[in-house]
């Protein structure tokens, strides 16, 4: 493939050996502008994508898309509701729930949970749950065992174990003063590292209808949908076919703000960033100018060989372009190997420092999380070599016209 004499002299221009250092210094400091705002846009559109996958797999995959309570409790019929609830467009299972709040005591601490009363089966069948709960322990968790599993959060908190008794206190039925003690055994610890983990236990639904002596009563449904972003509609469609008076709620009421946010601060990056490389960009003017006076001789000798305007203004315009894409390909390699290892980076440098950047008793998650997307990479590439294109275009079209005689003359 034939390389055109533009890009050849522009590849001399760039590469050769300098006169004037003063342009090698701005070429290197537009180099490592350029690449320093692709570093950092690589780098935070993969934690953006790391926050949102742990949003969808850590929670979303484990806590109902959707849930339907009673307005007016019992909730009458729940089986034949059931039913008819699975049979919704969009919903893939619908499964009953018992929830309680409850205090809970181990060696004289203390601490108030929620605690949801779940079938063992169904979660193993239907939910990832079981990834995040220590030896499997999910398997072995039947009725009538006195089981609880616990999140570990609380279990660092109380300083328990699996196999510790713990003491869970919940109201007695119809007497709101008085407190009915439970001895439960812990049979697994509950790790999703989020804020989930200091305030949730989790028991089999048998057991939880039991403590509270509800019968064959329920809280409610929930409901694990195909599309998450239309939870709010599909778990809606569903609480119409129950025929009930119902309250019907979605992940978007208690975790949407997140999703949101992420969304936000992903489009706040990007615009940043984008302005942080137009910045750089413009670095490529000074370089031009500079690049320009240092080349006159040549530029002018070129012109009295016959070169066009049109070839003039070409050279400068790859020569402007070489530089931006140098600082792209810098950034790009180097952002993409600090963004598939940002997790891991993050970590050794909080063993460093001692300093814990991320708590999940505070964020929903306790780590920061990467996921590279590739398309992410491609749209800050592509975004990149346009505004530098554009850039020495300009500059190239309003800086190269040069009098040969003035220059040859030395006048």
């Amino acid at each position: 493939m034939k390389i055109p004499l533009s890009l050849q002299i522009a590849l001399r221009f760039s590469y050769g050996q300098r006169r004037n250092g003063m342009l090698s210094l701005v070429s290197v400091i537009s180099i490592i502008g350029i690449a320093l705002g692709v570093v950092v846009l690589i780098i935070g559109l993969s934690a953006m994508n790391g926050f949102e996958r742990e949003l969808n797999n850590r929670i979303l995959s484990v806590l109902p898309h959707g849930e339907i309570e009673p307005v007016y409790p019992p909730f009458v019929n729940w089986k034949k509701i059931l039913k008819y609830i699975e049979k919704v467009p969009g919903i893939l299972s619908a499964t009953p729930y018992v929830n309680f709040t409850s205090l809970v005591e181990y060696n004289n601490k203390f601490k108030i949970i929620q605690i949801k009363g779940i079938d063992p089966d169904i979660e193993m069948r239907l939910s990832t749950l079981s990834q995040y709960i220590q030896d499997n322990s999910l398997k072995y968790f039947h009725t009538g065992q006195q089981k609880i599993i616990v999140g570990k959060g609380l279990a660092d908190f109380l300083k328990i174990n699996s196999g510790d008794w713990l003491t869970v206190m919940i109201p007695e039925r119809n007497q709101q003063m008085k407190l009915k003690h439970i001895s439960l055994q812990v049979s697994g610890i509950l790790t999703l590292n989020c804020k989930l983990d200091h305030s949730f236990a989790i028991v089999p639904l048998l057991d939880a209808q039991c403590y509270l002596q509800l019968g064959e009563d329920i809280s409610g449904i929930s409901i694990k949908v195909n599309n998450i972003f239309k939870a709010n509609k599909i778990v809606r469609d569903a609480g119409r076919i129950t025929n009930t008076y119902v309250k019907t709620s979605s992940w978007i009421s208690t975790y949407g703000y997140i999703y949101h946010d992420i969304q936000m601060i992903r489009t706040i990056m990007y615009l940043a960033m984008i302005l942080v490389i137009g910045i750089a960009c413009f670095n490529i003017i000074s370089t031009l100018v500079i690049a320009v006076k240092d080349k006159n001789t040549d530029i002018a000798i070129l012109r009295t060989f016959g070169a066009r305007d049109e070839l003039i203004y070409t050279i400068f315009i790859w020569y402007g372009t070489l530089i931006g894409i140098t600082g792209i390909i810098f950034g790009a390699v180097l952002g993409v190997l600090i963004a598939v290892n940002l997790t891991t980076l993050v970590n050794r440098l909080e063993r460093i420092l001692g300093y814990h950047f991320l708590s999940d008793d505070i964020y929903f998650i306790d780590f920061l999380p990467t996921e590279l997307n590739w398309m992410d990479v491609t749209y800050v590439l592509t975004t990149a070599i346009l505004l530098t294109i554009l850039i020495s275009f300009y500059t190239a079209k309003h800086i190269t016209y040069i009098y040969p005689t003035k220059v040859l003359s030395g006048r």
